[in-house]
């Protein structure tokens, strides 16, 4: 039997009132029936004053909106917000931050945005903060400088008592955190992506030149020196950093992890390389770059070297923030930054709804990068000498 209109609104009402913000899309699922009708009932409850209506939103009556843009309130005036933790001063993980913000917002979520400064534990304090002001979520995306700052944060970030997901990171497998949610690049395929395409170009030998100072850093490292050496085309290869700062800063992360450099690797990962030599050396034509700001300031230090991209070298960035701007404009592979951000919103509103299946099993969500092909690469013409 066909239920009553008012007592599926009132049903509608309940649903508002005891949790705040819900979807539209979340309240047809669960009540059965289509978006359509869930859409006619806000409204109709809406002009009646019983509730309000935001973009695909239903909000009671008495909650006010409060976003991200908010100046700072007392704890209690939070309570039941959403912690977001990124690290400070790190454009990557902004892009990811704005995504879920957008979902966050549009969800009518409240948003409380902790930035970590660039010490080593610097986000355990800020999520206990969080916490003590009644966030119920988090979302976080951890700097892990080295492998043993992630193992410091094992311990404390499976057990903080809240629904979490951790943004652009993946757990070491078997880990305290391997039973954590998470959303993340799938880094070995936009490697896969980089080495294709100088490879269907013709490269037979190609640099990385990365950082080695992030989770995505390390995973690129590790990506590169599994996919070269399993590629018979490629003749030869090796791993250096891509600058001076690209490792973990002071402290008991700063040894560099060396296991994604082959043995016969001339770079003992302390200093920048001098990339046209090591080009020479090689007889390399082809190179990934990784990040951005490194690589166009690498093409700038080939050119002043007189190796020219792409008559001379084929370059690939990794990133794609500012790749585009470069001189010449580089073809990149591109991490889906704020989608990660958007996909972890969605999952962890998804933990704290309440539906059917919303304390169901962990998810490991990895989304594929693209590759923006701009010209930086192309056949080689003859080997460096």
């Amino acid at each position: 039997m066909r239920e009553p209109v008012e007592l599926r609104r009132q049903r509608i009402l309940s649903v508002v009132e005891s949790r705040g913000a819900v979807k539209v899309s979340v309240l047809a699922a669960e009540l059965d029936v289509s978006v359509v009708t869930v859409r006619r009932d806000v409204e109709e409850l809406s002009r009646a004053g019983r509730l309000r209506r935001g973009h695909g939103v239903a909000r009671p009556v008495r909650e006010p909106v409060r976003t991200a843009r908010m100046p700072a309130v007392r704890g209690e005036e939070r309570a039941g917000a959403v912690a977001l933790v990124v690290p400070e001063r790190h454009s990557y993980l902004y892009e990811t931050l704005h995504g879920a913000r957008s979902v966050l917002e549009e969800s009518g979520i409240r948003i409380a945005l902790h930035i970590a400064p660039p010490s080593a534990g610097a986000e355990r304090p800020l999520v206990e903060r969080a916490l003590a002001d009644g966030a119920r979520g988090l979302l976080i995306a951890p700097r892990w400088p080295g492998a043993r700052s992630e193992e410091r944060d094992h311990g404390w970030l499976a057990d903080v008592g809240v629904p979490t997901v951790l943004m652009e990171r993946r757990p070491r497998p078997g880990s305290a955190l391997h039973a954590l949610d998470s959303v993340c690049t799938d880094h070995w395929y936009g490697i896969h992506l980089a080495v294709e395409h100088l490879v269907s170009l013709g490269h037979r030998r190609i640099v990385l030149a990365a950082r080695d100072d992030s989770p995505t850093a390390r995973s690129i490292r590790a990506a590169f020196a599994e996919i070269a050496a399993a590629r018979p085309e490629v003749e030869d290869w090796t791993v250096v950093l891509s600058s001076p700062e690209a490792v973990p800063g002071p402290g008991p992360d700063s040894p560099v992890a060396a296991a994604a450099v082959p043995p016969s690797s001339p770079a003992d990962g302390r200093a920048a390389p001098d990339l046209a030599a090591l080009l020479r050396e090689r007889r390399a034509t082809g190179a990934v770059l990784h990040g951005d700001v490194d690589a166009l300031m690498l093409v700038q230090r080939l050119a002043e070297s007189g190796v020219q991209v792409p008559r001379d070298c084929s370059v690939v960035a990794y990133d794609d923030g500012v790749a585009a701007l470069g001189s010449p404009p580089l073809t990149a592979v591109a991490p889906p930054k704020a989608e990660i951000g958007r996909a972890a919103a969605e999952l962890l509103l998804h933990r704290l709804s309440g539906a059917v299946g919303a304390d169901g099993p962990v998810r490991r969500t990895e989304l594929l990068p693209t590759l923006e092909v701009r010209g930086s690469a192309k056949e080689p013409p003859h080997p460096m000498k």
